[in-house]
């Protein structure tokens, strides 16, 4: 496979929920700080009405935003106010970012001039949460929602690629018991599940994801594909961070008493590298 192949990004619908009256409030740490997550809201929440997993192109399990065969994911958006925000925002600063830690699981938050920023994530059924800690780790915002749309199934197996450098793009490859390799190019698997989310505009996340995983050896690889600049992307290995730490974390029975859990982190240096993380035997 050739690593290095154009990538286009298509447009993006913005995500839909149905909110129930009173619900609860974010909670904000920092009173003169602004609540920086303005979606998903806080409460009890319906994702869209249309289940579309039967689908051919549709992955897991049916659209809430769109970009290209990436259906089920909601955006989590918002705004940094200037105590946050870095203010070389574009650029790879000495500034720690902020981390956006969704059901437990951390990634640095980077933002625009503006401190606009929009991360996808793929929610399972039942209680979510979403904290955002500010660069010395104290929580700024913490939201709690419950989706409670009976269609979506449970992850039984997910697994879950960020990084700490906006300008690079780095892409998760997950080889399958029954010789499967599902990555950007190829997202959906013959019998359900696949990529969840592909995030192709800087520090993940990265998400494949299956309900019901057939027995045997899965392998997760880290591809460092490229960077991205003012122009696009490109393969300069000219880099202000010589070094770029990804953490792959892998999750057993997501939301369940017998959920299980390991992260790795990783260093990754040149354009095209590929690096394997685990092996994990379902």
């Amino acid at each position: 496979m050739n690593f290095l192949s154009p990538r286009f990004e298509l447009p993006r619908l913005t995500a839909r929920f149905l909110v129930a009256a009173g619900c609860l409030l974010p909670l904000c740490a920092a009173a003169q700080t602004r609540a920086p997550v303005e979606f998903p809201y806080s409460g009890w929440n319906f994702g869209e009405l249309t289940d579309k997993s039967g689908e051919e192109a549709v992955a897991y399990p049916y659209n809430l935003i769109d970009r290209g065969s990436q259906h089920g994911r909601t955006l989590i958006r918002g705004q940094l106010d200037k105590r946050l925000r870095d203010e070389k925002a574009g650029t790879v600063s000495p500034r720690k970012p902020p981390t956006i830690a969704i059901n437990g699981n951390p990634m640095p938050l980077y933002s625009d001039k503006e401190g606009r920023f929009a991360r996808p994530y793929a929610f399972g059924p039942g209680s979510n949460n979403i904290e955002v800690l500010d660069p010395e780790g104290q929580s700024v915002q913490r939201l709690q929602f419950y989706e409670s749309n009976p269609a979506r199934p449970k992850a039984q197996l997910r697994a879950i690629l960020s990084w700490d450098d906006n300008q690079a793009e780095l892409d998760l490859h997950v080889l399958t018991p029954d010789g499967q390799h599902v990555t950007w190019s190829s997202p959906t698997l013959v019998g359900g599940g696949g990529m969840d989310v592909d995030s192709v505009d800087g520090a993940g996340p990265e998400m494949f994801s299956v309900t019901a995983p057939m027995r045997g050896p899965y392998l997760f690889y880290v591809n460092y594909w490229g960077n991205i600049g003012n122009s696009g992307y490109h393969f300069d290995e000219t880099r202000q961070r010589p070094i770029i730490t990804c953490r792959l974390t892998l999750i057993l029975h997501e939301g369940t008493p017998n959920e299980r859990r390991e992260s790795f982190v990783v260093p990754v240096r040149k354009v095209g590298e590929l690096s394997h993380i685990r092996t994990l035997v379902f």
